[in-house]
């Protein structure tokens, strides 16, 4: 598959450069590591379209069904509802874990790296997924993973199955509702008759307003 940019402002923010003032030799040490986790990552996804049906906070997916104020404002008005996941594979995982054995601080670096990374490949996909619902007339609302507001984690447990993704791409979730591969995402995509102009995601839908990586 293509290569995807990976976004050096978000790998920053993880990082807690927030004002961007960033030494060469630490630059240097990102770029070597952006190269070695683009080198063993193996980005998957999968996704499947189903009919929605949203009443306040009761939302139907057909296939499943949950109560989610949060989420029933962030589907509100679509007819369809896209069950995503993707995975950056487990060699990331396996490569992050050698370095918190051998140099913890790069270690350190890996985990930002790649949590940038993830978010850069859900971006990527979820484009992908837009562009063929765009065919139907339906635009897509902002990604909504479990764990954002008050949309369970357990709701993973319910897309992996759903989606079949440790056949598929891979990915299983912990009786702990732990994504494995870590490096992972699960998420709800709504689509509706209405463009709308902004899709913001992640941290701009969360409610978690004292979290350190917030935007």
């Amino acid at each position: 598959m293509e290569k995807v940019e990976i976004t050096r402002k978000e790998v920053y923010r993880y990082l807690g450069y927030k004002n961007g003032l960033i030494d060469e030799k630490t630059k240097d040490m990102i770029e070597s590591c952006i190269k070695e986790l683009e080198q063993i990552a193996m980005p998957k996804f999968i996704y499947q379209v189903y009919p929605l049906s949203v009443s306040g906070n009761r939302i139907d997916f057909s296939v499943f069904q949950t109560n989610s104020k949060h989420l029933g404002i962030n589907l509100k008005g679509c007819s369809k509802v896209a069950l995503f996941a993707a995975t950056l594979g487990i060699q990331v995982d396996l490569l992050i874990g050698k370095y918190s054995k051998l140099e913890v601080s790069k270690a350190f670096f890996m985990q930002a790296i790649a949590a940038a990374m993830i978010e850069d490949y859900c971006n990527y996909y979820q484009h992908i997924i837009e562009k063929e619902m765009e065919k139907e007339g339906l635009y897509a609302r902002p990604r909504f993973s479990p764990g954002y507001g008050d949309f369970s984690l357990e709701h993973q447990k319910e897309i992996t199955s759903i989606l079949n993704t440790p056949k598929t791409i891979g990915l299983t979730v912990t009786d702990t509702l732990i994504l494995a591969p870590a490096k992972s995402v699960t998420a709800i995509i709504g689509f509706s008759t209405t463009k709308q102009h902004c899709h913001k995601h992640g941290c701009e839908v969360c409610k978690k307003i004292d979290c350190e990586f917030r935007r």
